[in-house]
């Protein structure tokens, strides 16, 4: 069996993925800035964090928060500037923590000079860096395609006379791949990175790069008769030799890593895209968040779930990687709800639900990633207006449920549920005004439980969900089966429960996590041998879990 001392830095580690909008404010702007988090390096090292993963800081309009990029070799303003991101990286070190980067390549933004210059005329240097396409004889768009933000993905260019292809906003053109002066723009970009000392890369919505050769209309899945792009282009076959060019020219002999955002993957292939024959370290798929949201994320149709369906999916992410590749474990990200509320489908405080899963988080085979927050157990926050959301997803979302019929009621409620801005509200470090995020008001607001949900008064208080992170990433790093052992599934039927075994050479663990508002028996003979290590429940009740309570036992 492998030991823990054998995995690279990256498998034995925790990460944590910070929104810097929304981090710490050191300028009295309501933003957040790169310098606020370096000056809370000492905070996440106390969670085990060895790797940060930095959404977009690029220089960017910020139509998307970021996601449309102007300029890679730039920091945006709003953030700081080159030499703090130089400092965060030396600093991080110093903690023992590596700066993990976004890298936003099947899009720009429409203000990069590479489309600037590619919408000029259809005879320039940038003129096919780009997806263009010719209008229909009748002027409309090549294809019915509907793009990740609701409405039309293909924009009119007057200077073109022709439509570009757009998978998110208008203001995201999609960048062409095949061409081979895109590729070897984007390798040196991120090589530039890789200089200034980074550990590594989140390759953001990679499964959109390759279009088919073809572009052409598919059967209309609304009462807008138009057809998902994601359906029409993901993962289109000839993806894989691209990342293979790009991980030969970027990853390969080198100490970084590599985790792409994989919509779209099935467990079953992860084979080919993770480990020694794939293109990534580690994959971020999402069969276990589309379980409650459905795999089309249309927000206004939820999908109906239960627990055993959310533990399959889990188990085969597991069972697909134990031979070949590495999984990083994540129920939250800037692009999910907050799990207190998406996993769990019973009543219950905020806090002892983010306790349960967390357990689960942080004992599972692979890279635990954290979203900001997550360790302080925050819920989504209650908005009472569309006109209240920043994110542009949620606004077409709520439009796309009042084109199919919904109540703008019911519109809201779903846009309530899924919202991405759930995950985005400011960090809460005190109990100050606005959670001492800054001083100013904030972009977004902070939630209304400020005051006692946040770091300084979580971190006095032993049962806290901060202080339950803190005590499972100690042990995480004390057990090593729990970062090397084997995963076998128990009680798989239960629709309470997910209890699973890892098991090492010397040692085992079984976690028991009770993720429903019942009172639940499980057979003692799965712990027999074994003392409870840790509970949030305090001492625990063998043969019993009580409501939202995750034992973690020992042999």
């Amino acid at each position: 069996m492998t030991k823990k001392s054998d995995l690279a830095w990256w498998q034995r580690t925790i990460a944590y993925e910070v929104y810097p909008k929304s981090f710490l404010d050191t300028a009295n702007q309501g933003t957040g800035t790169i310098a606020g988090i370096t000056q809370r390096l000492d905070y996440l090292s106390s969670l085990g964090v060895g790797a940060i993963w930095v959404t977009p800081c690029y220089k960017s309009p910020m139509v998307d928060n970021g996601y449309d990029v102007e300029d890679y070799r730039q920091i945006d303003p709003s953030f700081g500037t080159m030499a703090d991101m130089e400092e965060l990286i030396a600093k991080g070190g110093e903690h023992g923590i590596r700066i993990v980067m976004d890298l936003v390549f099947n899009h720009t933004s429409d203000q990069c000079p590479w489309f600037r210059e590619s919408r000029s005329s259809r005879d320039n240097a940038h003129a096919d860096w780009y997806v263009w396409r010719d209008a229909r004889a009748d002027g409309s768009a090549p294809t019915n395609w509907r793009s990740i933000f609701g409405g039309s993905a293909w924009a009119w260019c007057e200077e073109r006379q022709q439509y570009y292809l757009h998978t998110f906003a208008p203001q995201q053109p999609d960048l062409n791949w095949e061409n081979p002066d895109v590729r070897q723009a984007l390798i040196d970009i991120a090589n530039f990175w890789v200089g200034k000392g980074v550990g590594g890369f989140r390759i953001d919505a990679i499964t959109y790069i390759k279009k088919p050769a073809v572009l052409s209309d598919g059967p209309a899945d609304g009462e807008d008769g138009m057809y998902s792009v994601h359906a029409a282009t993901a993962n289109t076959p000839g993806i894989l030799d691209f990342l293979h060019e790009f991980k030969a020219a970027v990853r390969d002999g080198r100490d970084i890593f590599f985790v792409g955002e994989a919509n779209g993957v099935a467990a079953e292939d992860l084979g080919a895209w993770v480990g020694e024959r794939g293109v990534f370290d580690m994959l971020f798929e999402f069969s276990h968040t589309h379980v409650p949201m459905g795999a089309a994320e249309v927000w206004c149709r939820p999908a109906e779930w239960r627990l055993t369906d959310l533990k399959r999916v889990l188990t085969e992410s597991q069972e697909h990687t134990k031979e070949n590749g590495w999984y990083p474990i994540f129920f939250e990200n800037h692009d999910q709800p907050r799990s207190t509320v998406n996993f769990f489908r019973c009543e219950g405080s905020a806090a002892a639900k983010a306790k349960a899963l967390g357990t689960v988080l942080l004992t599972l085979r692979g890279t635990p990633f954290i979203m900001q927050g997550q360790e302080l157990g925050y819920d989504n926050r209650v908005w009472g207006s569309v006109d209240e959301f920043d994110d542009l997803q949620t606004r077409s979302q709520y439009e796309f449920a009042l084109g199919e019929g919904f109540t703008a009621e019911q519109a809201l409620a779903a846009c309530n549920r899924f919202s991405r801005d759930n995950a985005r509200t400011p960090m809460q470090w005190d109990a100050s005004a606005n959670g001492g995020f800054s001083s100013v008001t904030p972009w977004l607001p902070v939630h209304d439980d400020y005051q006692q949900v946040n770091s300084e008064t979580e971190s006095a208080d032993p049962e806290s969900p901060l202080s339950w992170f803190r005590r499972l990433a100690a042990l995480r790093d004390e057990r090593e089966e729990l970062v090397t052992g084997d995963y076998e599934e128990l009680m798989p039927s239960s629709e309470q429960v997910y209890a699973y075994r890892r098991a090492g050479e010397r040692s085992t663990c079984v976690v028991l996590a009770n993720l429903s508002a019942d009172e639940v028996s499980y057979d003692t003979l799965l712990v027999s041998g074994m003392t409870p290590l840790v509970g949030t429940h305090g001492e625990a009740l063998v043969g019993t879990l009580r409501p939202l309570e995750a034992v973690v036992f020992g042999s």
